[in-house]
């Protein structure tokens, strides 16, 4: 997976949570914020659908819906 660098402006106590939380699990900073914006976008719900190709229809259908719902949630 390709990746680009861009730059954020955020505010001072998440990015040291960030940092914490990095350092907790040795990860790096942007392995930690792209985390966090993957399951806030229900990218995590649609990574699990594609990795397991041995879902019939009605099992895709209904990851994918649910991975919609996450997002809808996330947004209110």
């Amino acid at each position: 997976m390709s990746k680009t660098r861009t730059t954020l402006t955020i505010d001072e106590a998440v990015l040291r949570a960030v940092k914490i939380r990095a350092a907790r699990t040795g990860k790096g900073d942007s392995e930690v914020i792209e985390d966090a914006l993957r399951r806030e976008l229900g990218l995590d719900l649609l990574d699990k659908l594609w990795k397991r190709g041995d879902l019939d229809e009605g099992q895709a259908i209904e990851l994918a819906v649910e991975a919609q719902h996450a997002t809808r949630r996330a947004k209110r």
